[in-house]
């Protein structure tokens, strides 16, 4: 499908493969420079035309989704499995918000975790892209939820729905008489051992984040999960988000019926789209930052 693109969002993982940092991206996007030059996945528009085999949509309907050819371009051509209908209720600004980090924290809190009502579920980085949208959606899941973040962003972790927000300036969760059935740590300021301290016996920790070091990244903290994850009862669970059309679905079900609200921190122009990955590469956004065009 060719879609007319409206709006496209920032990822963190743009901004890797731009600057080629940790060093492993490279292997798989390209040594030198990015393979392919158009940066952005996730993406809001217009159908402008279908191949003869798609009968789902059409020309002139406002879809959002996911591409691996790149978003920032006043067109993408994007398989029809990556699409669905953008909600009425949803403007296409805030539904390419909602794509990559939708689908991470959906998948991460119900595929891995398996988040039950009742749960007690702490998020770090809560006001982030990720932790914006895994706040509201493990909220959706009947969940007792935790936000960790900064002074700042207290409120609006509230305002997300969270039963409960720590200051991680104030408050280290990780000495705290609080545990938590799952905790989905998408800053990793803490060591593994500190963080399990907050786990329930049986408890499970997702470790999400692309930081670490220049070569590896997260690699390391990644077989060390798994390692430990073989030694204790307590499951370590890193993993790797993966475009799915019924997930895509499930969030816009979320959307249409007011339990998913993207946060847009930030929007840009296309030809300012270079400030804003290096203003995502910063790490401090507020949920997301958009591209409109």
């Amino acid at each position: 499908m060719l879609v007319r693109v409206s709006a496209a969002s920032v990822h963190p993982g743009d901004y890797f493969i731009m600057t080629g940092e940790p060093y492993m991206v490279r292997l798989v996007f390209g040594l030198r420079r990015p393979r392919h030059g158009i940066p952005g996945r996730d993406l809001a528009g217009t159908v402008a035309a279908v191949g003869k085999d798609v009968t789902a949509l059409r020309p002139g309907d406002e879809v959002f989704g996911w591409s691996a050819a790149g978003t920032l371009a006043e067109y993408a051509c994007v398989p029809a499995e990556n699409l669905v209908s953008v909600p009425s209720n949803v403007p296409s600004l805030s539904a390419a918000a909602v794509p990559t980090s939708g689908l991470t924290a959906l998948q991460a809190l119900r595929k891995i975790a398996n988040v039950q009502p009742g749960q007690t579920v702490l998020i770090t980085g809560a006001s982030g892209g990720v932790g914006s949208y895994a706040v509201q959606i493990a909220k959706a899941f009947g969940a007792e939820v935790t936000g960790v973040c900064s002074t700042r962003n207290v409120d609006l972790v509230g305002a997300l729905g969270a039963d409960h927000v720590i200051d991680y300036t104030r408050t280290d969760f990780t000495r705290t008489e609080k545990r938590y059935d799952v905790i989905l740590d998408n800053v990793e300021a803490q060591p593994l051992a500190a963080v399990r301290r907050a786990l329930t016996p049986t408890g499970t920790l997702i470790p999400n984040s692309g930081h670490g070091g220049r070569w590896l990244g997260p690699l390391g903290r990644i077989i060390k999960a798994r390692v430990l994850s073989g030694f204790t009862r307590q499951q370590l669970k890193p993993f790797t988000s993966i475009g799915k059309r019924q997930d895509l679905l499930t969030l816009a079900e979320l959307l249409t019926t007011g339990q998913l609200t993207p946060v847009i921190d930030r929007n840009y122009p296309l030809d300012e789209a270079a400030d804003a990955l290096r203003y995502v590469g910063a790490g401090h956004t507020r949920g997301k930052v958009v591209i409109t065009l």
